[in-house]
């Protein structure tokens, strides 16, 4: 009888061991989602920062007369489809945030360009707008790069916690699924070639 009590409470303790193991596994895999949650969002008030402030530098660029159209429209097309592309935090899949990087990208290839080419015109060059806007441009670049970072760190984060046993298989039947990560941008393993910028 007292070996059969005794039995019964060993196996009490054990589940209520997993019991708490799984309650406390879950709460943490809460915790590190909603910080990924949380990060993606300041990636996309970084990013949508600099949309709203490119809205005053099409208008400025606009008013020069002579300035290229072609470069400006380059922008305003990429800028139009890089605010199509929309990701809720739930739908956050390898697929679906490299299609969000890929515009955003282009976006920003196509801004660099618009700010290259209004070197050329020093009338543009002369207007306060534009001027701040340039100021600006490094810092909101230097930001989305930042909040990118981040989200890779709070990713990685989460995902290691997930994949390590035993919290893997707590992840399983909780149904918690690995965050993909930003990759770096296209064409950035490739040193710059120095005699085509001399």
């Amino acid at each position: 009888m007292k070996g059969i009590k005794k039995s019964y409470l060993i196996i009490g303790g054990i589940l209520l061991l997993i019991f708490f193991n799984g309650c406390s596994s879950y709460n943490s895999m809460v915790t590190k989602e909603e910080g990924v949650t949380a990060q993606w969002q300041q990636v996309e008030v970084a990013y949508q920062a600099r949309m709203d402030k490119t809205k005053n530098l099409f208008k400025i660029v606009q008013s020069a007369a002579n300035f290229e159209k072609k470069t400006l429209k380059d922008v305003i097309d990429a800028r139009s489809n890089a605010t199509k592309i929309q990701i809720n935090v739930d739908d956050l899949t390898e697929e679906n945030l490299a299609k969000f990087q890929e515009a955003q990208e282009q976006f920003g290839r196509s801004l660099g360009r618009l700010m290259a080419v209004a070197e050329s015109y020093p009338d543009l060059k002369a207007v306060k707008g534009f001027q701040d806007f340039q100021a600006q441009y490094e810092g909101m670049e230097n930001r989305i790069a930042t909040e990118r970072v981040r989200f890779n760190e709070m990713g990685r984060d989460y995902n290691t916690y997930i994949r390590r046993f035993p919290k893997n298989i707590w992840a399983m039947v909780f149904s918690f699924k690995a965050k993909p990560y930003f990759q770096s941008d296209k064409g950035a393993e490739n040193a710059p070639d120095i005699e085509v910028l001399e």
